[in-house]
């Protein structure tokens, strides 16, 4: 069963801001495949598959950490899909973990409510997409996501937004778990 929402924003008098001004972020890498050494660790490893999950197929080691380019994120962190079929996915992570190159984690300022920016996100997901969408495979880039214009209200409207948002996703997650 698929549930599907859409969301409608009332601008009025919100300011215009890049993503990059808003947040801090950053994408990891993948530690050699063939190097035994550096899987099967205590590391989660978060695939962009994987950014909506508490658990992860694959985990790595410090080492493997260490001769990488992964980078860890921790819990409620926002987690933005750039490759593959799951192009344009945003969630907050549901554990800490070290992230992949197809992953970019958005980190927000003290003044942007996490909650109301994965919103936003997921109103404007097709239009990224189709405005965006580069390659075969259907890649995004970080520079991209980092251009994207966001209207931003006051701290106290993105708090209401997000959290209401934030109650409606749970409810839905509930509801799908009967």
């Amino acid at each position: 069963m698929t549930i599907r929402y859409e969301i409608y924003f009332l601008v009025i008098a919100w300011e215009q801001r890049k993503v990059s001004e808003l947040v801090t972020s950053y994408s990891g890498g993948t530690p050699k495949s063939g190097t035994a050494e550096y899987y099967d660790g205590d590391i989660p490893f978060i695939r962009s598959g994987e950014i909506n999950n508490d658990k992860t197929e694959l985990n790595i080691t410090k080492l493997g950490m260490d001769n990488s380019s992964a980078k860890m994120v921790h819990k409620g962190d926002i987690l933005y899909a750039l490759y593959g079929a799951t192009s344009g996915e945003v969630s907050r992570a549901r554990l800490d973990g070290a992230i992949n190159q197809a992953i970019l984690a958005l980190l927000p300022n003290k003044d942007i409510n996490a909650d109301f920016l994965v919103e936003w996100f997921r109103k404007e997901k097709s239009n990224i997409i189709a405005t965006f969408l580069q390659g075969g495979q259907g890649n995004l880039s970080a520079q991209i996501i980092k251009e994207l214009v966001v209207a931003i209200p006051s701290s106290h409207e993105q708090k209401k937004i997000g959290d209401y948002f934030s109650i409606l996703d749970n409810l839905i997650t509930l509801q799908l778990r009967k």
